[in-house]
Parts: C-alpha cells; sequence; structure tokens
C-alpha cells in the first residue's frame, strides 16, 4: 500500500528538568513534526491518578487533545488536518501512552477509525473520504466491533444488519469495549446481512448515537478512564452513503482489511510500548532515590538490579525499533506480501508482552511502595494487563503466524 515517507529524523524541543521527571519518555522518538506539547503531556498525566480512582472519563484530556488538533492528526492535510503518517501517530501515542495510558488507549480508537480511512485515501479509495471529513469538522468516532465470545472477531457477526431498502441498514445487537463510550458522536461498526441466505455479507458502516445504549458497566481492574462500556444497537442506522464495505463472511484481502488491521495492531502496539518506557523509567528514578542501609550505597550502583534495569532496557528497545520500523512499513508499503499480518499480529503481542515485562521488572526493583494502590507503578501494572485482551491474542497470532510459514491447516 502506497503512503508518502515519513519526515526527515530530528528532535522536537527537549524540556529541560521536564514535570515530574518525565525528560526520557516524552522527548522526540526520532520524528520530525508533533501535536503533544511537554505542557500538554504533563497536565494529562497529571489527571490520570485521579480518573483510574475514581473511574471517571478524561473530558479535559480529550479537550485539550482536541484543542491541540491530535484528533485530526490522520486527516489529510487539504481536508483540514495535519497528514500525519501512522510512524508519527505511533511516535505520539507512545509519548501519550506513557503520560496516561487509558487516555491513550481510549483517543487510540478514534485514531484506528480516522487511521484506515486515511490509508484508503493514500490509495485513491475515497469510499471512507466522509470519516476524514467528519474528524475535520469535530465529529469523535469509537470503534464498535468487537462482541462477547465471537472468535472470528472482524470475520464474522453476530450482530445483525438489516437493509432498509434504501441501501442502508440497520444494526441489532450488543458490541463490547467500546472506548469513548461518553463523549463518542460517530460509531464505525458492523453486523452480518442474511436477508439473502445463499450470500450472506458483513456490512460495514457508521451510525450516530440515536438507536443506540451504553450500559455503563464499565469498572475494571486496569484502563478504567477509556470507560469502554458495552453498547445496545437498537436499530441503530446507517444510511448508504455511510456504509462502506459488504464483504463476505471470513477472510478476506479487501484492501480495508489491511488498512484496519494494520492501523489497529500498530498503534496497539504503540500504547503498550509507551506504558513500558514509563515504567522503566520510574524503575531508574526509584533504584537510584534507594539506599542500601546495609552497605549505605545506591541500589542503582547493585549488580543485580543493574542487570534487571538492562534487561528491562533491552525488552523496551526492542518494542520501540519494531513499532517505528513497521509503521514506516506500512507507510512506505513495504512488500511483506503474505507475511503482512504475521508481521502485524506479532507486533501486537511482543509488544504487550514486553510492556509487561518492563512493568514486573520495575516493580520488582522499586521495592514495596509500588503495592500501594495510589503509585503510579501500580497503576500500570494494572493498566498493562489489559493488552492480553485486544486481538490479536496470542491463540490467533500463533495461528497466524504459522499458517504464513507452514500453510493453512488442511
Amino acid at each position: 500500500m502506497a503512503g508518502r515517507s515519513p519526515l526527515p529524523t530530528g528532535h522536537r524541543h527537549i524540556r529541560t528538568g521536564a514535570t515530574h521527571g518525565l525528560l526520557h519518555t516524552w522527548q522526540s522518538w526520532g520524528m520530525a513534526r508533533t501535536l503533544l506539547t511537554d505542557d500538554l503531556l504533563a497536565r494529562i498525566h497529571d489527571r490520570a491518578a485521579h480518573h483510574d480512582a475514581e473511574n471517571t472519563f478524561p473530558h479535559e484530556d480529550l479537550a485539550d487533545l482536541a484543542d491541540a488538533g491530535y484528533l485530526r492528526a490522520f486527516v489529510p492535510e487539504d481536508m483540514g488536518g495535519s497528514g500525519f503518517t501512522l510512524q508519527e501517530v505511533a511516535s505520539e501515542q507512545q509519548r501519550l501512552a506513557a503520560a496516561a495510558p487509558a487516555t491513550a488507549l481510549a483517543v487510540n480508537m478514534h485514531l484506528v477509525v480516522t487511521g484506515l480511512a486515511a490509508a484508503l485515501h493514500r490509495t485513491g479509495d475515497a469510499t471512507t473520504d466522509f470519516i476524514l471529513r467528519d474528524a475535520a469538522a469535530g465529529e469523535v468516532y469509537a470503534f464498535g466491533n468487537s462482541e462477547a465470545g465471537n472468535d472470528w472477531v472482524m470475520f464474522d457477526s453476530r450482530t445483525r444488519a438489516e437493509p432498509d431498502g434504501e441501501g442502508g441498514y440497520r444494526y441489532w445487537g450488543t458490541k463490547i469495549f467500546t472506548s469513548l463510550s461518553p463523549v463518542w458522536t460517530r460509531l464505525a461498526t458492523f453486523g452480518r446481512d442474511d436477508s439473502d441466505p445463499e450470500n450472506p455479507l458483513l456490512v460495514h458502516g457508521v451510525v450516530t448515537r440515536e438507536g443506540t445504549e451504553s450500559r455503563g458497566d464499565w469498572d475494571t481492574l486496569g484502563m478504567r478512564a477509556t470507560r469502554s462500556e458495552s453498547t445496545v444497537l437498537a436499530g441503530a442506522h446507517a444510511p448508504a452513503a455511510r456504509v462502506y464495505r459488504r464483504l463476505a463472511p471470513g477472510p478476506n484481502s479487501d484492501p480495508f482489511t489491511f488498512a484496519l488491521f494494520t492501523t489497529f495492531e500498530v498503534l496497539l502496539a504503540a500504547v503498550y510500548t509507551g506504558i513500558g518506557a514509563r515504567g522503566l523509567e520510574l524503575a531508574a528514578q526509584a533504584v537510584q532515590r534507594r539506599t542500601s542501609m546495609r552497605t549505605g550505597a545506591s541500589y542503582a550502583v547493585d549488580p543485580d538490579i543493574r542487570w534487571k534495569i538492562a534487561d528491562a532496557a533491552l525488552l523496551q528497545d526492542s518494542s520501540v525499533l519494531q513499532v517505528r520500523a513497521l509503521a514506516r512499513d506500512v507507510d512506505e508499503g513495504y512488500p511483506h506480501g503474505a507475511r503482512w499480518f504475521a508481521q502485524v499480529v506479532g507486533l501486537k503481542v511482543r509488544a504487550v508482552e514486553n510492556a509487561r515485562a518492563v512493568v514486573d521488572i520495575a516493580f520488582r526493583v522499586s521495592g514495596g511502595a509500588g503495592y500501594s494502590a495510589g503509585n503510579e507503578l501500580s497503576r500500570l501494572y494494572r493498566d498493562v494487563l489489559a493488552g492480553i485482551f485486544h486481538p490479536s491474542d496470542e491463540e490467533s497470532a500463533h495461528a497466524t503466524v504459522a499458517s504464513s510459514i507452514l500453510g493453512p491447516l488442511p
């Protein structure tokens, strides 16, 4: 898939004496453009603990991000946005996740929808251009596809899509993990049209809040501020102009599917890589601060502690480089061929598992203070666990990778 190359590399402004000691986490990831200033990230970071404790949505964060133009990051410049590449947005998402993981994961869903639309737009496919125009006008997109017990994920659906007789559809069903539930104004969703039993179709379209209901059932271990409530679709309507794909159930090679999976998996990997970055930084701060009563020396010079910190850094560095490289490959249309899906699902699994391992090491070297519910490291430990529930899970990823090497099962 063609796309313009990233801008020349170079460091953005790097804040000395950064608030909360987040100098390394919030500095440039090697990209030339940014919408997220250090001051903005500091404000978002300061609010994260409150929203986690109170299980509330970070309305102020979303307002600040909208004011910064972040919800228009993927929108082409000639349509009123910044025209960021996937690599640029992935870099920004790592920085945002280091400041507030739940805020980053919530806005990730809006970015996935607008990002896939931008990817199709770059190929000359205008079927989702209305999404980009919506985003430019200030609409907030949610991603309403996940369903309880649906291990086909995007290749089948329990939701009914009923034709309205005019080319549009009404949807009936329940979607889970709908991030941005309190604030979304547009929902990208899909369901199954069985009106022709010989030719069932998966119908992808966009609905408004009319004909939907959020259940208010989000009370979780981590990622609490995402407010990813279940959404009931009770006749929610996508008119013909907002139905952008009708596909047969099962795997397919439609460019929409490629754009969706690459954008979704890369940006998820970016969020969890950002959590790892913050975990590593907190670990370094903790061991530099702690002193052994037995030796009188800083834990930062203890050889066992240094080994653990190095282990964490080795994992973190690999995730940063992999996210950057695969995002660039998507932007530049690198010919991974039949192994594209194996590459992106593998990236997501590795990034999540690396982030979990990094945060676990940070916990081990930081002492008992991290076990306090109000400690930031405790919040990261809970937030990073959410990564195992996002598609693709380990089982699905292993099946995809095995098939890409050994061929499909007979």
